[in-house]
């Protein structure tokens, strides 16, 4: 399988969503990575529509859960049912057991909830009572947050945010984009027929996963890239102001992230080897949400994109 062979799943996308190339290549590139994607952005910046678009062009089964203060972990787990007829309990499984699962709002919900996305996220498994389950093979979260209306809104812990792969921003669209987002939704007003995708199959899709995960990086660049974590943890080794900035530094699970989502990157972009620029352009998709920001970096209204920045600029390439 090659990237040509995702052009049509790209090109559905593109067709539902106006710009956000930043949201449709997170996506792909998550999907090419097994990996789950949290989107922030501004109300009405078709972060739903996005991850509707996406569910239409692959082959399995979607389904949307709006978070809210009243949801349970069973809503999403599933529960155990008892049977009068047969006398026993019978699980009946949750939405977790769908393919894709957009999760909308994800902060709105408690913290009982968003655990019970933990293990799902991390293992591919779910435990109920003294069972476990297995989740599909193919399972992806997409889950969104909107950036104000931090009323009633519960903060992903961090260990929470560890398990999304990707964290991408979503913003405004340009005056050109907003005049195609007009045209394209008078063409749904008037009920304007599309064709439907050709719905990718999975078994296309895990051989493309193969194909990226065998993408060539070179030991100098795997070096690389555990210097710019490790630089996260030990700031004050490169630079004092990166140090006063950085109150905490990212995990290992970063360091495995990117390398996987920048071998995915250099395959999209159907490159034969991942080069130190496909590193530094996935980096802050990688990082933003691993890292904490130190209270005099708030105060000063830095921000993890900047931290990242300037961690690219000091860190030297082997």
């Amino acid at each position: 399988m090659t990237p040509k062979d995702l052009v049509p799943l790209r090109n559905h996308v593109s067709s539902k969503v106006i710009g956000q190339k930043n949201l449709i290549d997170g996506m792909l590139i998550c999907l090419l990575c097994n990996g789950h994607l949290l989107v922030e952005g501004m109300p009405g910046l078709a972060k739903t529509t996005a991850v509707n678009a996406l569910s239409e062009a692959i082959d399995g089964d979607f389904h949307r859960i709006q978070f809210t203060p009243d949801l349970l972990p069973s809503d999403l787990v599933g529960t155990d049912i008892y049977r009068h007829e047969k006398a026993e309990f019978e699980f009946r499984p949750g939405p977790l057991f769908h393919n894709i699962l957009l999760a909308d709002e994800v902060n709105r919900a408690p913290a009982k909830v968003q655990a019970a996305l933990l293990e799902a996220m991390g293992e591919n498994q779910i435990t109920v009572g003294q069972k476990t389950y297995q989740l599909p093979e193919l399972f992806m979260v997409l889950a969104t947050q909107n950036p104000v209306e931090q009323e009633g809104t519960y903060h992903l812990p961090e260990a929470q945010l560890d398990r999304f792969l990707m964290q991408v921003v979503v913003s405004y669209p340009t005056h050109t984009e907003e005049l195609q987002i007009l045209e394209l939704d008078h063409n749904k007003q008037k009920a304007v027929k599309t064709t439907a995708p050709e719905r990718l199959p999975q078994k296309d899709l895990f051989a493309m996963r193969s194909s990226a995960a065998d993408l060539f990086l070179d030991p100098k660049l795997a070096r690389y890239i555990v210097d710019l974590i490790q630089a996260t943890r030990n700031p004050a080794a490169y630079d004092k102001e990166l140090a006063s900035w950085c109150r905490f530094g990212a995990s290992p699970r970063a360091s495995l992230a990117l390398a996987r989502c920048a071998r995915a990157r250099a395959w999209l972009d159907e490159e034969d080897f991942v080069s130190p620029g496909h590193i530094q352009e996935i980096a802050s998709d990688i990082l933003r949400h691993r890292l904490l920001l130190s209270f005099e970096a708030e105060a000063e209204g830095v921000t993890a994109d900047d931290l990242i920045q300037r961690l690219i600029s000091l860190v030297a390439i082997p």
